[in-house]
């Protein structure tokens, strides 16, 4: 029997048109699944940086990276899941409120961190970045006074240290001392 688990692929890519598409084509192609998928420009704009979160077994794990690793437009594909790395997530939650609620809203948002964004005469919204864990928390908190609306970023992660997707393993160790 095989175990799928949880993979987090960081994909650099030429931010050029169309990159997305063949992208997430290649996923749909192969009936394998995004879990979540934010993409942004680099410091260099010519590149952008993918996350992707998805699962499989290994075997599964080793088709999609090479897969990713023969589309043209990407530069390199690193696998973070076993390397040391920093993960974080952006939601937005609009949260019904009212005079005798807002003030136990406000402090169990103190409470995760979290900040209210927007005020309205019967709603807050809340915006907090962290783990996966910190946001079903705090999602799961704001729930029985009315989650009107709700947005999450998916992940974003970066290795950590002077780990870098942008170098490759000589400039890793130039850059480690």
């Amino acid at each position: 029997m095989t175990t799928e688990h949880r993979r987090v692929i960081s994909v650099l890519v030429e931010n050029q048109f169309g990159v997305l598409a063949r992208v997430s084509g290649l996923f749909s192609g192969k009936g394998y699944n995004i879990d979540s998928l934010t993409v942004a420009e680099t410091l260099d704009p010519k590149l952008s940086r993918m996350t992707i979160v998805t699962h499989g077994d290994e075997r599964i794990i080793d088709q999609i990276v090479k897969q990713l690793n023969k589309l043209v437009d990407v530069v390199r594909v690193v696998d973070l899941t076993d390397e040391p790395h920093v993960e974080r997530e952006l939601v937005l939650i609009k949260v019904a409120a009212d005079a005798s609620t807002r003030g136990e809203i406000i402090q169990i948002a103190d409470i995760f961190r979290a900040r209210v964004v927007d005020v309205a005469q019967r709603a807050l919204t809340i915006e907090t970045t962290g783990d996966e864990g910190k946001i079903v928390a705090l999602i799961s908190m704001m729930e029985p006074y009315g989650v009107i609306d709700m947005v999450r970023t998916g992940k974003l992660a970066i290795g950590r240290g002077t780990f870098s997707t942008l170098l490759n393993d000589a400039e890793h160790a130039d850059a480690a001392g």
